[in-house]
């Protein structure tokens, strides 16, 4: 069950403290020897909510019209009070337990004061001190760490600015405004940029995985804020700051490398590091200072009085678990167990980490369902080979991503029984399966290698033995060459024999054929 208990106004004494980064054996780093880097990072992840956290206002995407997905209560009107969406909690819950965090009987909304334009009320509305879920950790299997995470939150989301040089204003479109945020706060676990990439795109696929936020950073769905410090091996964490707002995993990792630089050359010029809030400039590669950085008593935290406590029975944590659907650990090590290749294994999982999510928990179709539902009842590794291989080459080769695939499930099993069954030669279902991406025709394989002249011949080998003495007689100078030793010319001639056959011919055969012929 969900539901809301009585508010209670709690004076909260406030704690300055920060978690000392895990103990791991320091690896130097060539990049800056006789120094250790120390990242935390907090993920803002927008909740894959049709509606907004505390009000009726729908959520807007890039493509909506500026200032229409507006409540009165998302422009702060005078007496409108926040109504909590139960959608959001249970996106909230969902990422929790994928993240292996603890989600709390209890939590309770905090308001975080500070004034900016796109933010009309004065303050956020978020989970300061009892957040929804705490103690999770993250495993990240390419670099066999455990990342912790320190704490998962539920917070409103800002309005946008956009600065109009030629006016010289600055517009507001409150669109975004009150959209659920979840703030997944990590502990100061990783000690590179690499390590903070592989975190973020971890986290990615598993809040697509199970339909929390789409995490699309290049649309501002995904940001995160990263916390830098460098130390001494064995000695404390050093001055951190933190960059804000990084919108690609690329720029993250550039701009953790560029503030270790900086943070490293002020230590070894003898002069200190300043806690501050920077921003990271692309094009220059470089950080720059923003503001010193806030402590909570500069954001005023209070308890928020419209909004009672946010009690959470166990019984609704796991009726949510047990709907969950298979996190990517275990589809891994699902698909390894079939006896796939680690390298397949690896395409298939990145190319579905960037399935499609829909909204309210609706979980998308991605690659490797595909994969599940082609290879019911077929040999596994004959079906991933046809999907990374060919599949996911034309689909790149053509500039489409797998959400454009046309192929059905039912196409491409139909493809792989064609080529197993030698119906038609593997050429042959390559030339079938660019047939179907270029024409998006819905006939099955069978019915195309027929209209096409593609099933195998089966006639005892007396059209191969035509096109091959054709191929011979079209080739007397590579022919000759073969006949004196030489087999590296062997498979000139046996292109001019598929290119008759036009790729029904089996190679294999056709080479032992022309070797026949040739024999001296």
């Amino acid at each position: 069950m969900l539901a809301h208990g009585r508010a209670h106004l709690l004076t909260r004494k406030l704690i300055q403290s920060r978690n000392a980064h895990i103990a791991r054996n320091h690896k130097e780093d060539p990049r800056w020897p006789g120094w250790e880097l120390v990242v935390g990072i907090e993920v803002h992840a927008q909740i894959k909510s049709r509606r907004k956290l505390f009000s009726e206002a729908f959520t807007s995407d890039l493509s909506t019209v500026s200032n229409t997905h507006v409540s009165p209560f998302d422009a702060a009107f005078p007496g409108t009070l926040p109504r909590l969406n139960p959608t959001c909690v249970e996106l909230g819950v969902r990422a929790a337990i994928a993240l292996n965090a603890e989600v709390r009987n209890r939590s309770a909304f905090d308001r975080k004061h500070y004034f900016y334009a796109d933010l009309p009320s004065g303050y956020q509305i978020t989970q300061q001190y009892e957040p929804i879920a705490r103690h999770g950790h993250l495993r990240l299997e390419k670099n066999s760490i455990s990342v912790r995470i320190k704490q998962v939150q539920l917070e409103q989301d800002t309005g946008k600015s956009t600065f109009l040089p030629r006016n010289r204003m600055t517009a507001i479109d409150l669109n975004r405004a009150g959209t659920g945020l979840m703030e997944i706060v990590s502990e100061p676990d990783m000690r590179s940029p690499e390590e903070a990439g592989s975190y973020v795109r971890a986290l990615q696929a598993l809040l697509r995985t199970v339909g929390s936020s789409d995490g699309n950073m290049e649309q501002g769905s995904l940001r995160c804020d990263v916390n830098v410090s460098v130390n001494r091996p064995g000695r404390p964490p050093g001055t951190r700051c933190e960059i804000k707002n990084l919108n690609s995993v690329k720029n993250m990792m550039v701009a953790i490398t560029c503030e270790a630089f900086r943070q490293i050359a002020l230590l070894e010029g003898g002069l200190s590091v300043s806690q501050e809030t920077r921003g990271f400039d692309e094009e220059k590669a470089e950080t720059y200072s923003l503001r010193s950085k806030e402590d909570a008593p500069d954001y005023r935290y209070m308890p928020d009085p419209n909004i009672p406590p946010l009690l959470i029975h166990k019984d609704y944590v796991d009726a949510i678990r047990a709907r969950m659907p298979e996190l990517p650990d275990a589809t891994r090590a699902r698909l390894l167990g079939q006896g796939l290749a680690e390298r397949d294994v690896g395409v298939l999982m990145d190319v579905d980490s960037g399935r499609e999510v829909g909204y309210d928990g609706e979980l998308g179709r991605g690659a490797v369902a595909y994969f599940d539902e082609v290879s019911r009842g077929r040999d596994p590794k004959a079906v991933v080979n046809w999907i990374t291989h060919e599949l996911l080459g034309q689909l790149a080769f053509r500039h489409e991503t797998f959400k454009e695939n046309p192929i059905s499930v039912e196409q491409m099993g139909d493809l792989v029984d064609l080529v197993q069954s030698h119906k038609v030669t593997g050429t042959s279902g390559k030339t079938i399966l660019r047939h179907i991406l270029s024409t998006r025709t819905t006939d099955l394989p069978t019915k195309i290698a027929v209209d096409l002249h593609l099933v195998s011949v089966s006639d005892d080998g007396t059209s191969l033995e035509r096109w091959c003495r054709d191929a011979i007689a079209a080739l007397p100078a590579e022919a000759e060459a073969v006949r004196r030793g030489n087999m590296n010319v062997v498979n000139k001639i046996m292109g001019h024999v598929m290119k008759a056959s036009r790729g029904t011919a089996k190679a294999q055969d056709a080479r032992a054929t022309l070797l026949r012929l040739l024999r001296p």
